[in-house]
């Protein structure tokens, strides 16, 4: 039997066992199993050349994904955001490769990928969908853009991406795993965990632990603890993109309010939008630009004053350690201290060190030493 057959019968038996306490551990179990499956497979997949995804060499300061279902609109939509030149058809499976594009904002170059649409079956190879969600995994964004009257789309491509073990909008579990000599599992808790303890090893022991601390610091179902087991997990914010809103009539959008509200998704949180008119387009970016965390530093350079055309884009939480990295060269090795004026600094020209966090539209002046 081959692994996809395993993995096929591995999901049968798990959607015909009905869960409850007594069945719990055997579920977990097979979650387990079938996790390990599948990753022995991907592996097996890219070490013959096939699944090995599109090569696409990320440039910029961060890098988006469109992901939607084939015909919404994304490489229309690529083409209204950026300089990119994506060939537009009304038919389905326009896209065969990856199109990059890149959007300039706030002074940030943002790189854009139109991936191909999308079939239900990406995660299994239907449509070259594993060659597809490898570039999605490699993202620090997703865009799931859909069709305003096919909103039920946003189910599916979400349920293709997690079978790919990407997880959109939410933390990694709070499990921590240290190997060591001897002495079986043991398992330490600070919540008060539904899952029981044997379980908890069971899964340890299918992904190849004999001996291990494990620390599981929040409350997590059985998927969870895997997630938190597994090394292989993407975590990546989301933005929801309803596209073709310009066709919308007045009184059909409560209907897709409800469709939207349906799939937990605020509609005041969703960004209307219609790629072919460009409407919509300014609040996109702005939605982007957030849900990236890029922050604007504007650079003091000696006998040339503040540079505030070009600013260094740094993310939010970095440090003056962060910008001397990105900028490279003396500035690393020659780091004397650094004058910060802005949102960050307590007054103008605060003396700080490399560990000092930076906010969006500091000005900041790096003294080095000769």
């Amino acid at each position: 039997m081959g692994l996809e057959e395993e993995i096929e019968e591995i999901e049968e038996e798990i959607a015909e066992t009905p869960y409850n306490k007594s069945t719990e551990a055997h579920i977990g179990r097979l979650k387990s199993k079938l996790a390990q499956k599948k990753e022995e497979l991907e592996k097996k997949q890219s070490g013959s050349g096939g699944g090995g995804g599109y090569a696409v060499e990320k440039h910029g300061d961060a890098t988006v994904a469109l992901v939607g279902f084939p015909s919404v609109g994304k490489s229309t939509l690529l083409n209204a955001l950026t300089n990119a030149d994506s060939e537009v058809g009304e038919y389905e499976f326009t896209t065969l490769d990856v199109n990059p594009g890149m959007l300039q904002y706030n002074g940030a170059n943002i790189q854009m990928l139109d991936v191909p649409g999308l079939i239900e079956g990406a995660a299994e190879g239907r449509g070259d969908g594993q060659a597809v969600l490898s570039v999605v995994r490699t993202a620090d964004l997703v865009i799931f853009v859909m069709d305003v009257f096919e909103i039920d789309q946003y189910a599916r491509l979400r349920e293709e991406l997690y079978k790919n073990d990407v997880r959109v909008d939410t933390e990694p579990p709070r499990v921590t795993i240290r190997r060591k000599g001897k002495g079986g599992i043991d398992v330490n808790a600070s919540a008060d965990l539904d899952l029981d303890e044997e379980t908890i090893k069971q899964v340890l022991r299918d992904q190849g632990f004999v001996n291990a601390n494990v620390t599981v610091g929040e409350q997590v179902d059985i998927d969870r603890l895997i997630d938190g087991v597994m090394d292989n997990r993407v975590y990546l914010p989301s933005i929801e993109v309803v596209n073709k809103a310009d066709l919308i009539e007045p009184d059909y959008l409560p209907t897709v309010e409800a469709n939207l509200r349906d799939h937990d998704i605020d509609p005041d949180e969703a960004v209307f939008i219609s790629a072919t008119e460009g409407k919509g387009l300014d609040a996109l970016k702005e939605r982007i630009w957030d849900a990236l965390g890029l922050i604007r530093i504007y650079m003091d350079k000696p006998g040339r004053g503040v540079d505030y055309d070009e600013p260094l884009i740094l993310r939010s939480g970095d440090t003056v350690e962060d910008a001397c990295e990105k900028l490279g060269g003396e500035f690393e090795e020659r780091f004397r201290f650094a004058r910060v004026s802005g949102p960050s600094a307590k007054h103008d020209e605060q003396q700080v060190g490399q560990d000092h966090e930076l906010a969006d539209e500091d000005v900041l002046r790096l003294v080095t030493r000769k």
